[in-house]
């Protein structure tokens, strides 16, 4: 495999490109350092990566790359370039998100066609369903997304869906639900708490913290991103969810319990875009791409408390 990811320097991407080069494949990795969160944490999510002698990094945006030389020779692009964040979408910042979550996804997908791709696997999110969708949620429910941002996932991926109908690019997405672990975001949720937990600081906890979420461990994240790549139906698009649905109180209970540290918490109103509850139907990744999530959501807390802690 000849891989290409965009998005390289972030949480999800890093992981990846090393989960890659595990199995034996070469890896480009593409990423324009946008200054959503700081250069340096992404440059230290890439340390392992730049002494591997498969990997070649290229600092460009999809829209400036010349994507005629990198798309030469490969087999597969794992596309999760984007720009990030459900609060931040509204208002102004929205070009922001049209800019690097649709348009970039556009250019992308037409340089790829009538390449010898395998496989072009597209990173969504469950953003996409909104709140008028039944839980479990399928692939096939109509989604309405509530946020800014989910409205720009969901155009790539019909853009996606699009260049398979039209062009026969063999294009796969996957709608990941708030994927966890080490590198994860600074400013999300399961980061800004243990690290309140470390500083014995008080969190902001938007809502009653009865919401929940469907929490996905990266590495099986990643797992199944790669069997999307090798067995991901063309057309077709996946929930990739770890089935560990809680409550975001308990999971303060839960960060609690491993820090050995209560977390104090100021309660403040809901956030506009915030989803109420997300919970994956996986039964389609099971079939088609053997996805069994693996970590459940108490190891990988520890897990990623272990990589803030040190």
């Amino acid at each position: 495999m000849n891989a290409l990811v965009t998005g390289v320097a972030g949480f999800i991407g890093s992981h990846l490109a090393e989960g890659l080069l595990e199995r034996g494949a070469r890896v480009r990795g593409l990423d324009c350092f946008t200054d959503y969160y700081p250069r340096t944490v992404k440059e230290t999510n890439l340390l392992k990566l730049q002494s591997h002698p498969s990997f070649a990094l290229v600092e460009r945006s999809i829209q400036e790359a010349d994507l005629d030389a990198l798309l030469g020779d490969v087999t597969h692009v794992f596309h999760l370039a984007a720009q990030a964040g459900v609060r931040k979408s509204w208002g102004r910042d929205f070009a922001v998100y049209t800019e690097q979550n649709v348009l970039a996804t556009q250019v992308l997908l037409e340089a790829s066609v009538q390449r010898p791709i395998e496989r072009l696997v597209y990173a969504s999110s469950s953003s996409v369903y909104g709140d008028d969708v039944a839980l479990p949620m399928r692939e096939d429910a109509v989604p309405r997304p509530v946020s800014p941002y989910g409205v720009t996932k969901l155009a790539a991926e019909h853009l996606c869906h699009l260049y398979f109908a039209n062009y026969g690019l063999p294009a796969v997405s996957l709608r990941y639900f708030t994927v966890y672990g080490p590198r994860q975001r600074p400013d999300m949720g399961f980061h800004r708490f243990i690290r309140a937990a470390l500083a014995d600081d008080a969190i902001a906890l938007y809502g009653d913290g009865e919401q929940t979420r469907d929490f996905t461990f990266v590495s099986d994240a990643v797992e199944a991103t790669i069997a999307a790549g090798l067995s991901g139906v063309p057309g077709r698009v996946y929930n990739i969810g770890g089935g560990s649905r809680v409550s975001v109180n308990h999971v303060i209970q839960l960060i609690g319990r491993i820090s050995r540290r209560p977390l104090k918490v100021e309660r403040e109103g809901k956030q506009k875009g915030d989803m109420r509850d997300t919970y994956a139907d996986t039964s389609l990744a099971r079939a088609d791409l053997r996805f069994v999530p693996r970590v459940s959501l108490e190891q990988g807390l520890e897990a990623e408390y272990r990589w803030l802690s040190a």
